[in-house]
């Protein structure tokens, strides 16, 4: 029998039409706690007459968990 031990942190992204709140119950139900919120732009580069134009459309949002004491 191979014995998986967890990741003792964890990187979650919330899901494209999930809530902060389902988010947050997935990182608790996999046995982890939310210790830092991270948010990063998205952007999209077009070229607009010749001009190179870089453009927010978006954001990424992922919280970094650590493992549970009790889960390790």
């Amino acid at each position: 029998m191979a014995n998986q031990k967890k990741l003792t942190k964890k990187r979650f992204e919330l899901g494209e039409n999930e809530t902060i709140d389902a988010c947050l119950a997935r990182i608790k139900a996999e046995g982890y706690m939310p210790v830092r919120k991270v948010e990063e732009p998205i952007f999209r580069e077009t070229t607009e007459n010749g001009i190179k134009k870089v453009e927010p459309i978006g954001k990424s949002v992922m919280f970094d968990a650590k493992l549970l004491k009790t889960e390790q």
